[in-house]
């Protein structure tokens, strides 16, 4: 990537001279591009830099979970699933969506993807938390602001030489009709599969395949992940209490604010990094909220349980 970089800004100086010499706007244009090419790949090349956890080169699963705002909170899980969708389409990544469940009048109620792609957990794990939403709601009649609340959780895709083991007698397995948001088709067999661990309390569903066998398999491929950070997060919360040290609460500790009225803005609350185009952020432009997160993971004494 060095190289590649180094190469680029040659070009870029080579174009510069030239266009100055020849006082050739055309070329000056040019040289102005590859400058913010080579500036683009930088920004990549620093936050690879930042990702040197275990499974940070990885793919992801998310989910996504409606929380306090009734139907405000429903609709605002699945414009974070659009958010997350249209980051991962900009860096050129498959997104599969595993299990939708609908909220009562609009939006999701919970929602997992997988998204697949090189650094996908790395960069995604930056976004685990709570969001909040601050805007008019489209479902008050009196057109009054309404706040919502949805969590973000973030686990690696694990492959096959990752050891998991998952004692059968420890699951419950039931077995239901997919349809709604949540299956691409609406099937007449009861394909869709949900699997509950029962020493952790852990419950994991699939409904995206038209086979219940293949359901099955997308879902166990999730436990083994929640179970493997469910047991990593339980080993820091160890180490970190016979330390003494504070844990941050995962679930319900707000990380970011997105305000679309009376002003639009977007606030990371850990980082203290803005954006005022709110709907540029939900339209995936999310890269400057993870690198800084990414950043303030790197240099905290604590890694990446701060």
């Amino acid at each position: 990537m060095v190289d590649g970089l180094a190469e680029s800004l040659s070009d870029a100086e080579v174009l510069l001279e030239l266009a100055q010499e020849a006082e050739d706007a055309e070329t000056l244009s040019e040289a102005s591009g590859k400058l913010l090419e080579v500036e683009g790949s930088l920004d990549d090349a620093e936050l690879q830099r930042m990702l040197g956890g275990e499974h940070d080169a990885a793919g992801a699963i998310v989910e996504i979970n409606a929380g306090a705002g009734g139907t405000d909170a429903a609709d605002w899980a699945e414009m974070l699933m659009r958010m997350y969708s249209r980051w991962a389409e900009l860096r050129e990544m498959k997104v599969e969506v595993l299990d939708a469940q609908p909220g009562d009048e609009a939006g999701l109620r919970s929602v997992t993807l997988t998204v697949s792609g090189e650094f996908a957990f790395g960069y995604l794990k930056a976004e685990e938390g709570v969001h909040r939403l601050v805007r008019i709601s489209p479902f008050d009649a009196q057109s009054r602001r309404h706040t919502a609340f949805a969590s973000v959780s973030v686990f690696p895709e694990l492959d096959d030489e990752v050891e998991v083991e998952i004692d059968e007698k420890d699951l419950r397995v039931d077995t239901y009709r997919a349809g709604g948001a949540g299956g691409q088709h609406v099937n007449k067999t009861d394909s869709a599969v949900r699997l509950t661990h029962e020493p952790t309390g852990i419950v994991v569903q699939c409904q995206n395949e038209r086979s219940q066998h293949k359901n099955r398999a997308q879902a166990m491929k999730v436990l083994k992940a929640r179970l493997y950070e469910h047991a990593r997060r339980e080993q820091e919360a160890k180490m970190a209490a016979l330390r003494g040290e504070r844990q941050e609460i995962g679930f319900g500790s707000q990380i970011r604010s997105y305000t679309l009225h009376p002003a639009q803005r977007v606030k990371d609350h850990r980082t203290g990094v803005e954006a005022g185009n709110a709907q540029a952020v939900l339209d995936g432009q999310l890269d400057k909220f993870i690198r800084a997160t990414l950043l303030l993971k790197s240099t905290s004494p604590v890694g990446e349980s701060a």
